[in-house]
């Protein structure tokens, strides 16, 4: 087997499903041209909660993807995973015919935080309602937070090594990891990401206990981090998927990689304890960095956690700059996501899709909303930012208090061999 050092893991194919956009071009334009589509919550039972805004994906009829005996297995954070993973899979051109031989050599690994709530809902509503008899089989794994990884499995025919990641939000950056060591250790391909859909009756309640989640019912207004006027956090359903391979796995397949994923940290700094986050968010993009190989000055842009409560963007501002010293207060920084709100889990595998875009397109989309910056670091506000980018670091923390950061390298700034 290769060893650590031969094995580069590179992206191939992005799959992102999304409240301003199913697919990746049409999330992609939405994205570099700043546009908000938080709004007041649809979803039914959610009216007389005191939840007012939030990012709803309404542009997909997941039976026009997914075939009807997995729909009705699964809930609808599945639905958005097993939508994505087929997209990334078309992107990377990788289908059937290129491990039906080999099908161990494709793994999938994803994070998750709220799990089936809608399904489980349902279900308990007809236990409670009319009996045990009324409840199906499937509330037995459609709940589950592992539901994704299983089911994009099976219906993929993926017999690698798959898992899933239940560390906070930030999970979907630890993800990658999990994904990078399985190539590293001889897996030649990965699906890899987060979904989430935390906007049923049952999973909103559970969230109302956040003390930093945003009650505002403007939408101009709910989300606003790294201002004066921060107030909490919007949450959102959806996510993204990606495909990583081996880099000469994917080139004798006759694909070029898109990115590589060129290194991780991750800390541990207790749940809301934002001022401890500071240092536990500074030495994860500190780890990230020295197994990257890659000095501050290199990274080009900074997608934030932006969390919106003024301590925690206070501590995540203060963590730029004392990971990346002088470059901190210069180095460009966004938080796309104010525009469609914090998927959890979903929201930094998002934040990686768009970090791969911005580097193929040397652009640097803005962040939705935000314009008074009260912080001592470079928020990218109004229009998008054009600029030379081959390096990106990707922020995520955890309202349970995980905390990572991931550095991914554009396709044309080939990582250094660090061994």
């Amino acid at each position: 087997m290769s060893t650590r050092s031969d094995r580069r893991t590179v992206v191939t194919g992005i799959g992102v499903i999304a409240p301003n956009g199913v697919g990746t071009d049409v999330f992609w334009k939405a994205t570099q041209e700043g546009i908000s589509v938080l709004d007041r919550v649809t979803r039914e039972g959610c009216g007389d909660l005191p939840l007012r805004v939030a990012g709803e994906v309404r542009g997909l009829d997941p039976a026009t993807m997914i075939e009807g005996r997995y729909l009705v297995q699964t809930d609808r954070f599945t639905h958005f995973a097993m939508a994505a993973a087929d997209l990334a899979l078309e992107d990377a051109r990788l289908g059937r015919a290129d491990y039906e031989d080999e099908p161990y050599d494709v793994g999938v690994v994803t994070a998750a935080g709220s799990g089936g709530g809608e399904f489980g809902q349902r279900e308990l509503q007809r236990l409670w309602g009319q009996g045990s008899r009324y409840v199906g089989p499937y509330q037995s794994i459609a709940w589950f937070y592992a539901a994704s990884t299983g089911q994009i499995s099976i219906r993929g025919g993926f017999k690698g090594p798959c898992g899933v990641v239940a560390s906070d939000e930030a999970g979907g950056l630890d993800a990658f990891a999990h994904a990078a060591g399985a190539v590293a250790r001889g897996t030649n391909a990965v699906v890899v990401g987060s979904a989430e859909a935390p906007l049923a009756p049952y999973s909103v309640v559970c969230q109302l206990g956040y003390q930093d989640l945003s009650t505002s019912d403007d939408p101009a207004r709910a989300y606003r981090p790294f201002t004066s006027e921060a107030c909490g956090f919007v949450p959102a359903e959806g996510g993204a998927m990606l495909v990583v391979e081996e880099e000469s796995a994917a080139l004798r397949r006759g694909v070029q990689p898109r990115a590589y994923v060129a290194g991780h940290g991750a800390t541990f700094t207790g749940p809301s304890r934002w001022k401890e986050s500071r240092e536990g968010l500074a030495m994860s993009i500190r780890g990230a960095l020295e197994q990257a190989g890659c000095a501050p000055e290199e990274i080009d842009v900074v997608f934030a956690d932006a969390l919106g409560v003024p301590e925690a963007d206070r501590a995540e501002a203060l963590a730029i700059a004392n990971a990346l010293g002088a470059h901190g207060r210069r180095v460009p920084v966004t938080a796309p996501k104010t525009g469609i709100g914090r998927a959890y889990c979903g929201g930094p595998v998002l934040d990686v899709a768009t970090a791969v875009l911005a580097m193929e397109h040397g652009v640097v989309p803005p962040t939705p909303g935000v314009f008074d910056v009260c912080h001592d670091i470079d928020v990218v506000t109004g229009k998008a930012r054009k600029a030379p980018l081959r390096t990106a670091l990707v922020l995520s923390r955890g309202l349970m208090g995980s905390n990572a950061a991931l550095v991914v390298r554009g396709a044309a700034d080939r990582p250094r061999d660090n061994s």
